[in-house]
């Protein structure tokens, strides 16, 4: 699997906002077995702690994805992006443009032309975005070469609301990485992302604040092999009627 050119051998993008301690963040990370984490620039940088921050991730030795979290616009989405690169040091980058402060749906207007401001100048964009086909489409004409598909709202736990769109994603985009984005809640919405045959999945409220994130990233990183491992296998179809697992021919015949 790769992001724009890199290789990247985990299916799991691991969020690091709202752990209960560094500590516990460092041992989710590493029960992830993930390769990417993401972090907000604006977390990191309001509170004084960001530099502690940055050596906790420098340490953890894995691929960094900041994000915009937080701007409601193309200006603010485009401003923290390029702050985010110099920190960071990094052209990847996370895009959210929130367009509902309820629902935290993306603004898909805003999106689409804050990725194209952004891929002029070198990012490499990951989208956060609807599960809408024309949207995708504009997206990859913005110069995204990755789709970030939201399963549900960004914390609800949810699961996925609507697989027939996300299934039909896969369809219209056979070649592109699509990674599951905000809403997954249980290790089994892990699996069903996968079994949609989602390359990725990217979480973070449903570890974090878990009961025990540590072994909660745990069993996301298992979900998410079984799920591809589901995939792979070519499961049997859904069948209206039963049908015996034991052959009738052959059998006894009683008087």
């Amino acid at each position: 699997m790769q992001f724009y050119g890199v290789d990247v051998s985990s299916r799991l993008l691991l969020g690091t906002a709202q752990y209960p301690s560094p500590a516990v963040l460092s041992e989710a990370i590493v029960e992830s077995r993930c390769d990417v984490v993401t972090v907000s620039l604006r977390r990191e940088t309001s509170d004084g702690t960001g530099a502690g921050f940055w050596d906790l991730l420098r340490e953890a030795g894995k691929r960094i994805l900041p994000n915009t979290a937080g701007c409601h616009s193309v200006a603010e989405a485009v401003t923290t992006a390029q702050m985010a690169r110099e920190i960071f040091e990094t052209n990847w980058i996370k895009l959210e443009v929130i367009g509902h402060a309820d629902t935290l749906a993306p603004d898909v207007f805003a999106l689409v032309e804050a990725a194209r401001v952004l891929s002029a100048e070198g990012f490499q964009v990951f989208p956060y975005t609807t599960d809408d086909l024309i949207v995708g489409e504009k997206l990859l004409d913005a110069g995204c070469e990755v789709l970030m598909p939201w399963g549900a709202p960004i914390g609800s736990g949810q699961g996925l609301r609507n697989p027939d769109a996300l299934r039909a994603m896969r369809a219209h985009f056979p070649n592109v990485p699509l990674i599951v984005d905000a809403g997954i809640g249980r290790p089994s919405d892990a699996v069903q992302a996968m079994e949609l045959g989602m390359d990725a999945v990217l979480l973070n409220t449903a570890v974090a604040k878990s009961g025990d994130p540590v072994l909660m990233a745990r069993a996301m990183a298992l979900a998410l092999d079984a799920g591809r491992a589901g995939l792979v296998a070519d499961p049997m179809d859904r069948r209206d009627m039963a049908v015996p697992s034991t052959p009738t021919l052959g059998m006894a015949e009683l008087g």
